[in-house]
């Protein structure tokens, strides 16, 4: 018999035991080539007998691929074996968690241990032996993907080289930037940079400067620095403005061709009274039968715009118009977005239309899909509208009206059905011409708003089911019942959260009922109505809204729960979302055929896209707030304000400012009356002597202490 088979269990527990303990010598130095007189002298084997196995040892290590042998006698450890692949989410400690579908917690990776790997770099992992009753840990052995490789920041000059110091908290390390590669940019000012390369053991990566944005401080500057953290454009090049500025402007008698023709149908168009852009109009009219036709007019940018052509890859890129606190990015070139496809008042427009005939109880009763010629008569902000509305004179009062009383029909019977009322003010800043924040206002949810926003949604809605083949149109599809279609989808809220989040609210004399998805969706319209204009509403808002799900764009429908929609989609904006773009092309195809058949495959990858650059755009705007509300408090340096307790952490504590709603944090280092400890189940810090605690909620008055417009942060002390 073989050595092996006559092993005792004991000897052979013996030789497992040896190969845990060289093992983890293996994973203390897991970039070092060992002999087996290393290995026996770091396991701290003092005796010859055992010494005399390791190298047999080493050996069977090897051919079970947890070693690999570098050169002949050398071992290190086998990347192979015990790897998991994983996102990493960096901290602002500098260590890191990795992410991974491959293992059930996310994996502690200390600094030391993350080598190169950066925010969001897909990464290999090396598991370390795990100890009893301690978290999974481990050690990046390879980027396998970077996220990123320009960053912003600033930079300094010396004699022989440069250093770019990122401003991202989430980039630990600053750019060798060496002489000859700085673009020109002087002291100071803010760059993009990019990594070139990260020689193995620098502990700086090398890169070069690709762009210089100018001096800190200045809009202009500060502006693009936000979007190019965000890797989103702020210009075209040339080649795209070339091909928006060759599109014939002439409507042509080809072009009517198969349109329904509305010119002659009172029709109008309701926006913000600083809208460059007008992408949806609507129309009514009585029919002979007493109902109403009802029109929801969206430009027909896809007319314009031939797939695979240089603006349809340029609004595939961009996926979306980016809105900061003082301009709008645009995802297509001025000519398509604010002339051709802008559905400017008295003039002949091109349109995707979506038509309803309703009854007096806004039911629809037939409706009908296609393209159109219309002419807007009226060009209304949502102030005017409001007064309309309001006093039932004006310009098209008894459109505006009849479309408002059929409006709130239609949002009192989708709350019925269980929609969830989200309405968050946003915050808005009256500049100068220079961007200087002079005051913070909220916009309103009017219902003017609301009068848009219903019939924007039951296009939205219809269109999803019809491109879906739950129904059809007046006129029937020709290309058979639709199966593929792009969806925004909301899934249901995470259980955990909710219940939480449940729990919490019964300390302000609130509740809510989990036991049912309709029950989740009453209760929860009924809290945020109640909560309106208390000094916990904003808190409790933002709660509510951490445990809902994100919506995205996918063609796996699942439905959006916070609407209550079975289908939905995105229909009525393709100016400025790129999936609207998508679900004109299907509808058109599912209604006579013409076009690309819909790819399944190149769907999804389009819809991840937009998915992702929708959550960059979203990302800048409030980074775009968040730097506009520091410049507002940064004259406001020593002033006292009321505010209330919007965040706790174990690093501080988070306040809100009454009429502003400018946040900043008080650090824990800052309150030293006594020692506090986060209790992390009821949201507040609590003093260990004392009892003194500081709760998720609680008003407070604060000291404005420091205002860092580099860190896009605000300092506040306890005012006492």
């Amino acid at each position: 018999m073989s050595r092996r088979r006559n092993k005792s269990k004991k000897q052979f527990q013996g030789d497992r035991d040896l190969q845990a303990r060289a093992i983890a010598v293996f994973q203390r130095y897991p970039d070092q080539s060992m002999n087996f007189r290393q290995v026996a002298k770091l396991m701290g084997v003092n005796d010859e007998a055992t010494r005399d196995i390791i190298p047999s040892l080493l050996e069977e290590l090897l051919q079970e691929k947890q070693l690999r042998e570098t050169e002949r006698g050398k071992y290190r450890l086998s990347y192979e074996t015990g790897c998991v692949t994983g996102k990493v989410a960096l901290t602002a400690h500098g260590y890191a968690y990795i992410i991974s579908p491959e293992t059930e917690e996310d994996v502690f990776v200390s600094q030391k241990n993350l080598r190169e790997a950066l925010h969001g770099d897909t990464v290999k992992v090396h598991l370390f032996a795990r100890r009893k009753n301690v978290k999974l840990e481990g050690q990046v052995v390879e980027v396998v993907e970077r996220l990123r490789s320009t960053f912003v920041g600033t930079i300094g000059i010396t004699e022989n080289f440069a250093f770019m110091i990122p401003d991202s908290r989430l980039m630990p390390y600053d750019l060798f930037i060496p002489a000859g590669k700085t673009c020109g940019a002087k002291d100071g000012q803010k760059v993009i940079a990019r990594i070139v390369e990260w020689p193995h053991r620098a502990k700086n990566p090398v890169g070069e400067v690709l762009q210089v944005l100018g001096d800190p401080g200045q809009n202009e500057t500060e502006m693009h620095a936000i979007l190019a953290e965000f890797e989103l454009p702020y210009r075209f090049e040339p080649k795209v403005e070339e091909a928006a500025a060759a599109i014939p402007t002439e409507i042509t008698s080809e072009d009517l061709k198969y349109r329904r023709d509305f010119r002659g149908v009172p029709t109008f168009t309701i926006d913000p009274e600083d809208a460059k852009d007008y992408d949806d109009a609507l129309s009514i009219r009585r029919l002979d039968n007493g109902n109403w036709e009802t029109g929801v007019h969206i430009a027909d940018v896809t007319h314009y715009i031939p797939v695979g052509s240089v603006l349809d890859r340029e609004a595939i890129n961009r996926a979306t118009s980016v809105y900061l606190v003082d301009r709008v990015v645009p995802m297509l070139p001025e000519k398509l977005s604010t002339n051709l496809c802008s559905l400017r008042p008295n003039e002949d427009k091109l349109c995707f239309s979506a038509v309803f005939e309703m009854d007096d109880e806004a039911h629809v009763l037939k409706q009908w899909f296609g393209r159109t010629v219309i002419r807007s008569t009226n060009r209304l902000s949502y102030e005017e509208a409001q007064i309309i509305i309001d006093t039932g004179n004006g310009r098209m009062s008894a459109e505006i009206s009849t479309l408002h009383r059929l409006a709130q029909l239609m949002r009192n019977d989708r709350f019925k059905k269980g929609a969830i009322a989200f309405d968050r003010p946003e915050p808005k800043f009256k500049l100068d011409k220079d961007g200087k924040p002079l005051g913070v206002y909220f916009s309103e949810n009017t219902t003017s708003h609301q009068l848009i926003e219903e019939f924007m949604l039951l296009a939205n809605r219809r269109v999803a089911e019809f491109c879906s083949g739950v129904i059809h149109s007046e006129s029937p599809p020709r290309n058979g019942n639709g199966k593929t279609a792009i969806y925004r989808i909301h899934d249901k809220p995470n259980m955990e959260k909710l219940e939480n989040f449940a729990r919490f609210v019964t300390r302000f004399g609130y509740s809510i009922k989990t036991t049912s998805e309709h029950a989740i969706a009453t209760s929860l319209n009924k809290l945020l109505e109640k909560v309106k204009g208390k000094k916990e509403a904003n808190m409790i808002e933002t709660l509510a809204l951490r445990s809902m799900a994100k919506a995205d764009y996918s063609t796996e429908n699942i439905g959006h729960y916070g609407l209550g929609f079975k289908h939905y989609t995105h229909f009525t904006s393709p100016i400025r979302r790129y999936p609207d773009m998508m679900i004109h092309r299907l509808l058109q195809y599912y209604l006579d055929g013409s076009g690309e058949k819909p790819n399944k495959e190149q769907l999804d990858a389009l819809c991840k896209q937009s998915s992702n650059m929708e959550r960059k755009a979203v990302d800048a705007e409030r980074t775009s707030i968040k730097y506009k509300q520091v410049e507002f408090m940064s004259d406001k340096v020593g002033e006292c304000f009321d505010g209330t307790i919007s965040g706790v952490t174990e690093w501080g504590i988070y306040v809100e400012l009454s009429g502003n709603k400018c946040e900043g944090m008080i650090h824990i280092r800052e309150l030293n009356d006594d020692a506090y400890i986060f209790d992390e189940e009821n949201y507040c810090l609590k003093g260990r002597r004392r009892g003194r605690t500081f709760q998720l909620g609680d008003a407070i008055r604060i000291e404005v202490w420091r205002a860092n417009l580099l860190k896009k942060q605000l300092d506040f002390r306890l005012a006492e």
